[in-house]
């Protein structure tokens, strides 16, 4: 549903030798041919348009950055904003926007090659850190590219969003979503509707922009800002259905791309987001329950998958009854409730290094919890102590709802829900939530962006095969859509292929970044040696 809370590799930069002033004609308009969302009775709906050109006011392509050190976001990293229309559709309409970008100029300028471009997962990450994130952990593509990143519209440094407080948000998420009883679905419903109205009553006349569609012309304003004809990108989890937008609408501004742990993009948000619930409950009895009956000796969680699925079931029930009340830092007098405890397992199971030990460090605290040690504690509210942020979640309801459309029967999703929770309790529990809260959304679907690889040069994509969020069967569909991608494969389920241990990925990665070579057909390595 969302990217993990590990940081992602990655980031920016860019030359800020070349003082860059251009004319509005030097912004490429854009050729992506596009079909608008139908709008249903209750939206606000935007300007009628598509996602086909625009013309880009100068004002806006005669900006200058003004490139300063930011150490307080990381060390080595420059900051700058640029200014931005509302509706790229229809520049003078509404209040300019501000976007927060970032970079990390080549290590080596006189080898420098160009940008390499990224942008955060989520929907809802920030993307200022990245730069140098990827700078550190890849010098080779650090020494060569100025990497740059940046916030996205309605997020974080740039102009952002926020519907609820994080009280308000914390009791949205509390309680127990597999609760099916007719009291516990209508508040599920109305919850959901309250936080569409919100958000509506808040930011109603932003709401219809914050689009994947929208972010993609930010982008190519940046491109455009630094002096750059094209650039390469990079780009994990959501990212990746904003590298394919991009490219789609912009195809003659990008040189190579690489989109890591893949939405499937060639479809709706509504098609993607309801095939989860099966792929997360396939990643936690297939991949985290093995491994922790493995370690038993270390957990004593039990020594098949079964016996550790059911005691995490009997803990889960014993959390319906009786919440458990952490005691650490920023997670005092918070408990872990049933839908804590699933989100902490959701979350942990995004990654096997880190989020697999973690988690069940957790879970074996929460079955002792009053001889757990110090450190035991820690973890424990660190796997369960926290849900999203509300700038996080807001931003993500805003593109994952108003992208494409949504079935707006509440009823359909009550149904659906139901089935989902019967085989897929895991992340199907949560389904009715976020799925009512679309299904209420204040604004219609922005343009749709047809993904079919025409004019863009071949991209690698990278899945792998357990990947929970991003699921393999989505990112096949996917890779068949983005017409002369390559897709490298990779064993086991972390969500992020790059830099995450397999050094096949990570070759094939580089050798493309550094020098356009691809593989011939699709690849598929062995699994990362174990640590």
């Amino acid at each position: 549903m969302f990217e993990s809370r590990k940081s992602r590799r990655a980031v920016s930069a860019v030359s800020a030798a070349v003082a860059v002033v251009i004319a509005a004609t030097a912004l490429s308009a854009g050729t992506a041919a596009a079909a608008p969302g139908a709008a249903g009775p209750s939206y606000t709906a935007a300007a009628s348009h598509t996602a086909g050109a625009v013309t880009v006011p100068e004002r806006y392509a005669s900006q200058k950055l003004d490139w300063k050190p930011c150490p307080e976001v990381a060390p080595g990293l420059e900051c700058a904003q640029m200014t931005v229309p509302r509706d790229w559709h229809d520049p003078d309409a509404g209040k300019d926007l501000t976007i927060a970008v970032s970079r990390v100029k080549a290590g080596d300028p006189a080898h420098r090659r160009g940008v390499l471009m990224m942008a955060a997962g989520g929907p809802g990450g920030s993307g200022l850190k990245r730069p140098a994130g990827l700078a550190k952990a890849a010098p080779s593509i650090g020494a060569v590219h100025d990497i740059v990143s940046f916030d996205q519209r309605g997020v974080g440094a740039s102009t952002p969003l926020q519907c609820q407080t994080q009280e308000e948000l914390d009791a949205f998420f509390a309680g127990d979503f597999r609760d099916r009883s007719p009291e516990a679905v209508q508040r599920v419903l109305d919850n959901s509707r309250k936080l569409a109205e919100a958000c509506g009553a808040k930011h109603g006349d932003l709401l219809p922009y914050i689009t994947t569609e929208q972010t993609v012309r930010d982008m190519d304003l940046l491109r455009s800002l630094l002096g750059e004809r094209k650039i390469s990108y990079y780009g994990a989890s959501y990212a990746t259905m904003v590298g394919a937008y991009y490219a789609s609408v912009f195809p003659q501004r990008v040189e190579r791309a690489v989109l890591d742990s893949n939405i499937a993009f060639d479809g709706t948000w509504e098609e993607f987001e309801t095939g989860q619930p099966k792929s997360f409950q396939r990643r936690f009895e297939q991949d985290f329950l093995p491994w922790l009956a493995k370690n038993d000796a270390t957990y004593h969680y039990g020594k098949t998958a079964a016996e550790a699925k059911a005691t995490w079931e009997r803990r889960r029930g014993a959390l319906h009854d009786r919440p458990l009340g952490l005691d650490g830092g920023k997670t005092k007098g918070k408990t872990v409730d049933p839908n804590r405890f699933d989100s902490g397992t959701i979350q942990a199971v995004y990654n096997s290094q880190q989020g697999f030990p973690g988690l069940a460090t957790a879970l074996a605290a929460l079955e002792h919890w009053d001889s757990a040690t110090a450190a035991e504690r820690q973890m424990a509210d660190r796997v369960f102590g926290s849900y999203l942020s509300p700038n996080f979640f807001a931003e993500f309801l805003a593109v994952t709802c108003a992208d494409t459309a949504w079935s707006r029967d509440p009823e359909h999703w009550v149904r659906r829900s139901a089935e989902d929770i019967a085989k897929y309790p895991l992340a199907g529990a949560r389904e009715l939530a976020f799925s009512a809260t679309c299904a209420a959304w204040p604004t219609a679907p922005g343009p749709r962006v047809k993904i079919t690889g025409k004019g863009v040069p071949p991209v690698l994509m990278l899945n792998s095969l357990h990947d929970p969020a991003t699921y393999y069967e989505g990112a096949q569909r996917a890779h068949r859509a983005l017409r002369g991608s390559r897709l490298v494969t990779v064993p086991g389920g972390d969500h992020g292929v790059y830099g995450d241990g397999n050094a096949c990925a990570d070759g094939i990665v580089d050798k493309y970044l550094l020098s356009g070579e691809l593989p011939a057909r699709d690849v598929t390595c062995e699994a990362a040696p174990a640590k």
